[in-house]
């Protein structure tokens, strides 16, 4: 194969790569994107910011949202952090939220509300990195800035039979030579999307439809008959499963209690149920957090919930009470909340599942 890999290398890669792809773009590209029209560097950082780690189809009410409420990068970095918090509730990845918030202030501040337009200027704002400012400069200014994301480490190791798991450093630098050296000159922003585009909906990550694949004639890892075989994976360790319990406190006036975490740690910032250890007797926690005697205390639903390195299994305990009888709890970290009310807030999303689930099934 090494005869082949050096064809594809020494031969005008404009010619076999570029090209065929932006022709195969004009013709099934995906136009019609809201961050599309119109095309700008602040719409273009929100949805590339957002589909870090999410999908398109996932991303694109919350873009609509978002966009509607902070239409523009002075009216986001005006905001309160708590408000930018709730309207991504449910996208997960809360850092990426707190970052867009942080890098609007510094924009309006710093640089007079216009977006640096070089993607080595970009990578200095908080939450910025290489691929998303390769994707602004490229997308939202023309410049020859070339985007690494997880469809197009998968394009080029397939392409060019890249060994090794594509986030290894070694690998990753490869990878992103390639990159750049597959991107034209012209059409810098149609190129990125066309390349994300060819990943997202031909070259994708299980049964890739290589049968109308602009790339197929000269790709390596389809010549081989390897495709399945890249990108190399890495080898996956099992997460361990933690188990916790939430208490969901509501009033017989349909207010909860919810309490805000802390700026650091799991779901920063979010409002939550208060939470225990399973083992924890949920009573006492009870008596000696909230001055609850002899709680009524019902199981009410379990969630299981994801992280990137564990699992986390809940069980929501339900704890109703009368206005009357409810002690006075000092509002410190925590607070009422009219039910109805709780979908303004920037929620953690087991709680946000939680009290939707109550919503439903209100006493």
């Amino acid at each position: 194969m090494k005869w082949q890999q050096n064809m594809v290398m020494s031969e005008n890669l404009q010619e076999h790569f570029s090209t065929p792809l932006l022709s195969w773009f004009d013709q099934h590209g995906r136009k019609d994107l809201p961050w599309q029209h119109p095309r700008s560097a602040y719409r273009v950082w929100i949805s590339e910011i957002m589909l870090q780690q999410t999908q398109v189809q996932t991303v694109i009410p919350y873009f609509n949202r978002f966009i509607l409420r902070f239409p523009d990068v002075t009216s986001l970095a005006k905001a309160p952090e708590d408000d930018v918090m709730a309207l991504w509730s449910g996208l997960g990845y809360y850092s990426r939220a707190r970052n867009i918030h942080k890098t609007a202030q510094i924009i309006y501040r710093d640089y007079g509300r216009e977006f640096p337009q070089e993607a080595d200027e970009l990578i200095r704002l908080p939450g910025i990195g290489p691929s998303t400012a390769a994707a602004i400069s490229s997308q939202a200014f023309g410049r020859k800035a070339a985007i690494l994301d997880g469809n197009v480490k998968r394009v080029l190791a397939r392409y060019f039979l890249v060994d090794g798991w594509p986030e290894k450093s070694l690998v990753k630098k490869r990878l992103q030579q390639l990159a750049f050296s597959c991107m034209p000159d012209q059409r810098c922003a149609d190129y990125t999307q066309a390349i994300m585009d060819l990943g997202a909906t031909c070259c994708t990550l299980k049964n890739p439809h290589c049968d109308h694949c602009p790339l197929q004639k000269t790709c390596l890892a389809f010549l081989a008959n390897e495709t399945q075989n890249y990108p190399v994976k890495k080898i996956k360790k099992e997460r361990p499963v933690q188990h916790q319990q939430f208490l969901l406190l509501y009033r017989s006036d349909q207010h909860v209690y919810l309490e805000k975490n802390p700026p650091t740690g799991l779901w920063c910032s979010l409002w939550c149920l208060p939470s225990l250890n399973i083992d924890h007797d949920p009573a006492a926690y009870l008596d000696r957090n909230f001055g609850f005697q002899n709680p009524c205390i019902e199981d009410f639903m379990t969630i299981k919930h994801s992280f990137s390195h564990f699992h986390l299994h809940i069980k929501a305990r339900l704890v109703k009470t009368m206005l009357a009888d409810t002690p006075v709890i000092r509002e410190t970290t925590g607070k009422w909340f009219k039910l109805a009310e709780t979908s303004r807030l920037a929620l953690a999303k087991p709680t946000r599942d939680i009290l939707n689930q109550l919503l439903v099934l209100q006493w």
